[in-house]
């Protein structure tokens, strides 16, 4: 039955022929290689289906490869090969009164216990991940004050009307603290829904269409769910966060976040939310540690404290243009693979990062190679592998990389200028000071004008200065010199992330001669600081650049230094 399916896709695609790609700029020897050798791909895994009774690849992979090849034996018809001798049978405006943390993605089993054992496998909780959209909700005094939504983690949309019109969002909490702060997930109700049957049935999307429709209509209203995941401001204990969810009435949210110590454990609970009956619709379960920062602690970025393992998303095939080799700012060079533009989950995708330069190695993709992408969230095209290789394997010019303790490149000298670039849009990014108008662009102008050589530089730079660089006029020289000068009210941990500082916990940032006081074992006695990474902030606070860069900022006057 399912190659049957696949052959009335293919069918419909050789019909109509928008699937149809370019035809690739091949001589006719090496159109016979390739036509051949996808032909034999295709009947391998053909013959593991007919045999094994599964298929090798996704579904969704084996169709656009059919497809693909059909493409190819209509551009090369003498060099074609016969058709498969199965053919015919085949087939936000408002502050959040919270940060949304959002979180980090574990790509499979062994990254999951691997997460497991760093935390002892002690004190860790599985839920369902709700496929809706986020929400944070205040209650003070018992009553419904205010729902934000997502946006950047730290602003949102003010949601408050529309979510009072949400029966399944009480109004009113019993039994409630004065202030209550709740995070979770809108969702659309699916009663009985099964997810690896039924799949996502657009379920996000039917929410966040109907918020934003304005106003929310009573309809839609009545179809939209709660989950709620966590209790921001709630106990510091688990279970006890759990009680007062069930008492203030989310029972069954509470219900759905389940003790787990071990990866059976989180296996048997991520099967019976995928195979079994929920009110809503899920992409993956969510791991959290029962003990986390408070939440006034918390940042807009993926927290060590939370993470989600999803299930197997639809994929896409791809065919790599070139190979591009990004250095960071710590050395690592990062490959990102540009692609003949694919459509995946209604999105045009033109490039997709492979990560790091050892995995790039590993799977050696190269240009007009065929990949596997899919989506990692909402948006975000994700590198799963490649399906065949070119006969034909094309040359690229492989970097190597610099030393891993991220202490290099402090300035743009010869085979630093990638990773110095890195540095200063990592400074005046979200993650460190929010220079408003300096991207990666305007700090290359810079740069290429020889008005930074250092990463600090900019702070001295003039209006007349910076109206010397080519792109960068009068006006946008004095909103530029504004930014910069905004920068010294910056809080001091905002100058630290800015500056490249290695994570440390739950570490107090009191100043720098405090921070840069401290030894080895006093780092380990950081909660959240091992060896390795007690090492590295020590190598950190001592490096000469990092020294030189904090008399500078102690002389210009920036509050800790």
């Amino acid at each position: 039955m399912r190659q049957g399916w696949r052959w009335w896709a293919l069918a419909a695609c050789l019909l109509v022929r928008p699937c149809a790609a370019a035809c690739p700029d091949w001589n006719a020897p090496r159109a016979a290689r390739e036509l051949h050798a996808l032909h034999d791909q295709l009947d391998h895994w053909n013959h593991a289906y007919r045999t094994a009774g599964h298929s090798p690849v996704d579904d969704t992979i084996y169709d656009q490869a059919l497809a693909r090849y059909e493409d190819w034996r209509a551009c090369f018809p003498d060099q074609a090969p016969p058709a498969l001798a199965h053919l015919a049978d085949a087939t936000g405006p408002v502050r959040a009164p919270i940060a949304q943390t959002g979180l980090a993605k574990l790509p499979d089993a062994a990254a999951v216990q691997a997460w497991m054992r760093e935390r002892g496998n002690r004190d860790l909780w599985v839920q369902p991940k709700a496929d809706g959209v986020a929400v944070t909700l205040l209650y003070v005094d018992g009553r419904l004050r205010q729902a934000v939504s997502r946006g950047d983690g730290l602003h949102g949309s003010d949601w408050t009307a529309d979510v009072r019109r949400i029966a399944a969002v009480p109004k009113r909490l019993p039994h409630a603290p004065p202030r209550v702060l709740l995070q979770g997930e809108l969702v659309w109700r699916l009663p009985g829904h099964r997810q690896a049957a039924d799949g996502g049935v657009r379920a996000r999307a039917d929410v966040a269409g109907a918020l934003a429709r304005d106003p929310l209509d009573a309809n839609a209203a009545a179809h939209i769910g709660l989950f709620v995941w966590d209790w921001p401001s709630g106990p510091a204990d688990m279970r006890a966060r759990l009680a007062g969810l069930e008492a203030m009435g989310f029972g069954a949210s509470a219900a759905l976040t389940q003790p787990v110590a071990s990866l059976a454990q989180v296996r048997r609970w991520r099967e019976r939310w995928y195979r079994q009956a929920l009110p809503f619709a899920t992409d993956g379960t969510v791991l959290r540690q029962g003990h986390r920062p408070r939440g006034t602690e918390w940042q807009p970025t993926p927290p060590d404290w939370a993470v989600a393992w999803k299930y197997p998303p639809a994929k896409a095939l791809a065919t790599v243009r070139a190979v591009d080799f990004r250095r960071g700012r710590r050395g690592r060079v990062a490959v990102v693979l540009e692609l003949e533009p694919v459509v995946l989950d209604d999105r045009t995708v033109r490039r997709v990062s492979v990560g790091s330069l050892a995995r790039w190695r590993k799977l050696d993709a190269r240009p007009g190679d065929q990949v596997a992408l899919s989506l990692a969230g909402l948006t975000i095209p994700r590198f799963d592998g490649v399906v065949w290789r070119t006969r034909e394997r094309a040359a690229v010019a492989v970097p190597s990389e610099t030393t891993r303790d991220g202490l290099d490149c402090w300035h743009p000298d010869a085979g630093c200028e990638r990773q110095f670039l890195a540095r200063l849009v990592w400074l005046g990014g979200r993650q460190g000071l929010r220079i408003d108008g300096m991207g990666e662009t305007t700090w290359q102008a810079l740069v290429d004008a020889r008005l930074v050589r250092g990463l600090l530089d900019w702070l001295s730079l003039t209006p007349a200065q910076l109206a010397t660089v080519p792109g960068i006029g009068t006006a946008r020289a004095a909103h530029l010199a504004q930014a910069f000068e905004r920068t010294h009210a910056a809080g001091f941990d905002s100058w630290l992330r800015a500056l490249g500082m290695p994570p440390a916990g739950n570490a107090e940032s009191s100043d720098w001669p405090a921070l840069a006081a401290r030894d080895t074992a006093t780092w380990e006695n950081v909660p959240g600081v091992g060896p390795g990474r007690a090492a590295r902030l020590r190598a950190f606070f001592h490096h000469p650049e990092v020294e030189r860069l904090a008399a500078r900022l102690h002389a210009v006057g920036i509050a800790g230094f």
